[in-house]
């Protein structure tokens, strides 16, 4: 490995940001042509089930990729103690970004369940608008009933909800104890601990997939059932696809361990990735909290 540059290292320019933003328009096209057309009673075709799978498998390799492209990078000694902190400075800004992210998700649930729900129940002085708009509209949460009548029931928070909120509290210790590990130099017991927290969020898209499925089947809680059914499958669904992502993550970090890339003393992708993992579980207990007990 030669020796660190003493001036700050300008990488050369990339398409790799460009192909990851067709990868994401490609998911997006293909989630959203599956979502409309299960809205309205059917099965996703098999041009939507194409694109959506060919997002997925793209954005896999534009991430294996362009993630070669940082390690090759950063283990041939190109990287300074100014690129360090601002690897530090842009993770931390993309944590943020992820924070305002769910934010805007549990703003718009607070404004339906406290403003909105309320208001078409006559509150505020709005009895007219109540009698005008829905006359038989109670103000409760879960709303599992939708102005056409169809009435879903709602999840409840004991089974799996709980289930999953164990697993990922468990998988934050275990990854904790992995950081641990690295930071005392002990090799096996890092190994062990990461395989530990990998297998947890494998659990965790396990029962969340079955979750789905029970809501769907056995509930007829589904996208269309109202502003309770569009919350719940939006929050849990984007929380799910950050556990997905941050899987993946762990993994890259695996394959790293096993490369010998960290030192006690250098191993700031290894903290990037636990911070994430972190920011995921935290999330997730707010989702808990907020959509399943409350």
């Amino acid at each position: 490995m030669s020796s660190k540059p003493q001036s700050y290292y300008v990488p050369a320019q990339s398409t790799w940001p460009i192909v990851a933003a067709i990868a994401l328009f490609l998911i997006a096209l293909g989630a959203g042509l599956t979502v409309q057309t299960m809205a309205e009673g059917g099965s996703a075709s098999l041009f939507s089930k194409i694109i959506l799978g060919f997002g997925f498998l793209f954005l896999l390799y534009v991430l294996a990729r362009w993630f070669s492209n940082v390690i090759t990078e950063s283990m041939t000694g190109l990287y300074s103690a100014q690129i360090s902190r601002s690897f530090r400075q842009g993770m931390s800004w993309f944590i943020f970004s992820e924070i305002m992210f769910f934010g805007a998700f549990f703003g718009a649930l607070f404004y339906a369940r406290l403003i909105s729900v309320p208001w078409l129940a006559g509150a505020s002085n709005n009895a007219m608008t109540h009698e005008v708009l829905w006359p038989a509209f109670e103000a409760i949460w879960p709303l599992t009933t939708t102005p056409d009548g169809t009435t879903t029931m709602a999840m409840g928070w004991a089974g799996i909800p709980l289930k999953n909120t164990l697993i990922l509290l468990l998988s934050s210790v275990t990854l904790h104890m992995a950081h641990v590990s690295l930071e005392r130099n002990k090799r096996m017991a890092l190994i062990v601990w990461l395989e530990i927290t990998i297998v947890l969020a494998f659990f965790f898209l396990y029962f969340q997939a079955a979750e789905y499925i029970h809501a769907y089947e056995e509930l007829g809680l589904t996208l269309d059932a109202g502003i309770y059914g569009n919350t719940f499958f939006l929050l849990t669904g984007f929380h799910g696809l950050h556990v997905c992502l941050g899987t993946i993550f762990l993994i890259i970090l695996l394959a790293r361990v096993a490369k010998d890339h960290f030192t006690p003393k250098d191993h700031f992708a290894f903290q990037a990735g636990s911070w994430y993992w972190h920011f995921v579980d935290v999330v997730w207990l707010c989702l808990f909290i907020f959509v399943y007990v409350l």
